[in-house]
C-alpha cells in the first residue's frame, strides 16, 4: 500500500493535521503519575540532550527506561527511524511493558515513508494490546488500520469506544473526536449522536467540543484532501495550519487552538516556528503557563 486515498484520511488526520499522540509520551512512575525531571538550582528543569539519553542507555543496555527515553527525544527532534531503533532495544529489555511496544508502533508509523500504517508498527500495536487492553495508542492506531482497509465503520465504533474510555482531561480526546467527524465526513456516516453517547456522563470535552468541530477543517476540505496526491495532501495540510496562525494572530485563540499549532509546527518539523507559538501562547496565556510547557517538553521543543 502506498500513498493516500479515502480508506486512509485517518492517517492523515492523526499523523499531519491533528498530531494529537503527542499528548501520549511521557514516562511514568510505578503509581502512574508522570515523572518529573529533577529541578536544577535555578528551579528550571534542564532535559538531557540526545547526546546524553544515548550515552545513558548505551551505557546500560538491559535498562528499558533509558532507551524509552532516549526515543523519546528522537521522535520530539522528528529522527523517527532512529526512535524505533531506541524502542525496539527498549523492548528488547522489557517486553511486557505495553507502552514501550505502543511506543515503538508509532515510531514505526512516523518512520515509514512508503505506508500509512507499515506492518511492523500494526504488529507492535497489537503485542501492545494484548498487555495492555487499555492502551489509549494501539487503540487508535488499529482502528486506522480498520479505516485504511476500508471498514471506516469499524474504525468509528472502535474510536468511539476509545473515546467513552478516556479520562476527562486526556490530551488527545479533543483531537479523537475531530478524527471521528472527519473519518464520517469522507463516508457519509452519522456520528454526532454517537460521540454523545459516547461521551455519555463525564464532563469529557471543552463545552464547545460536542456542539461542532470548532474552526478544524471543514467536511469540504476533508472531502476534498481524499481526491489528492500526497503531495498535495501535504500542501493542504500546511495551508490549513497557515490558516490557523493567521486566524490566531488576526483574532486571538484560546489554549486548545495555540496547542494545536505549536504540535502541528513541531509534527511538521518547524521547530523554531514551534518555539515561536509555544513562546506566544504562554505570553497570551500566562495563567497556563504551566500546561503550555509541559506538552512543549514532551513534544521535544526547548
Amino acid at each position: 500500500m502506498s500513498g493516500f486515498n479515502k480508506g486512509n484520511i485517518a492517517a492523515i488526520a492523526a499523523l499531519v493535521v491533528l498530531a494529537g499522540v503527542g499528548g501520549w509520551r511521557f514516562l511514568a512512575t510505578d503509581d502512574g503519575t508522570p515523572e518529573q525531571a529533577e529541578p536544577v538550582e535555578s528551579g528550571v528543569s534542564t532535559p538531557p540532550s540526545i547526546d546524553e539519553l544515548r550515552e545513558r542507555a548505551e551505557a546500560d543496555p538491559g535498562d528499558a527506561v533509558a532507551w524509552h527515553e532516549l526515543g523519546i527525544a528522537l521522535f520530539g527532534a522528528n529522527r523517527f527511524a532512529e526512535a524505533a531503533e531506541a524502542f525496539e532495544r527498549a523492548v528488547e529489555a522489557d517486553d511486557d511493558a505495553a507502552e514501550l511496544w505502543s511506543a515503538l508502533g508509532e515510531a514505526r508509523v512516523m518512520a515509514s515513508e512508503d505506508e500509512p500504517l507499515p506492518a511492523p508498527a500494526v504488529a507492535a500495536f497489537r503485542r501492545a494490546l494484548e498487555l495492555d487492553g487499555s492502551d489509549a495508542r494501539a487503540r487508535y492506531f488499529l482502528a486506522v488500520e480498520k479505516d485504511l482497509g476500508g471498514d471506516h465503520e469499524g474504525a468509528i465504533a472502535d474510536w468511539l469506544a476509545l473515546l467513552a474510555d478516556t479520562p476527562p482531561g486526556a490530551p488527545w480526546e479533543t483531537d479523537l473526536v475531530r478524527t471521528i467527524r472527519q473519518v464520517a465526513a469522507i463516508n457519509q456516516i452519522e456520528v454526532e449522536d454517537r460521540i454523545t453517547a459516547a461521551a455519555g456522563t463525564r464532563d469529557l470535552l471543552p463545552s464547545n467540543a460536542l456542539a461542532a468541530p470548532t474552526r478544524g477543517p471543514t467536511q469540504e476540505q476533508m472531502a476534498a484532501a481524499a481526491s489528492l496526491s500526497p503531495d498535495q495532501q501535504q500542501q493542504m495540510a500546511q495551508g490549513m495550519v497557515q490558516q490557523l496562525a493567521d486566524r490566531i494572530e488576526a483574532q486571538g485563540g484560546s489554549v486548545q487552538e495555540w496547542v494545536m499549532l505549536m504540535r502541528s509546527y513541531q509534527q511538521m518539523g518547524r521547530l523554531g516556528e514551534a518555539r515561536r507559538t509555544r513562546d506566544a501562547a504562554i505570553a497570551a496565556h500566562p495563567d497556563a503557563r504551566g500546561q503550555i510547557s509541559d506538552l512543549a517538553g514532551q513534544l521535544g521543543i526547548e
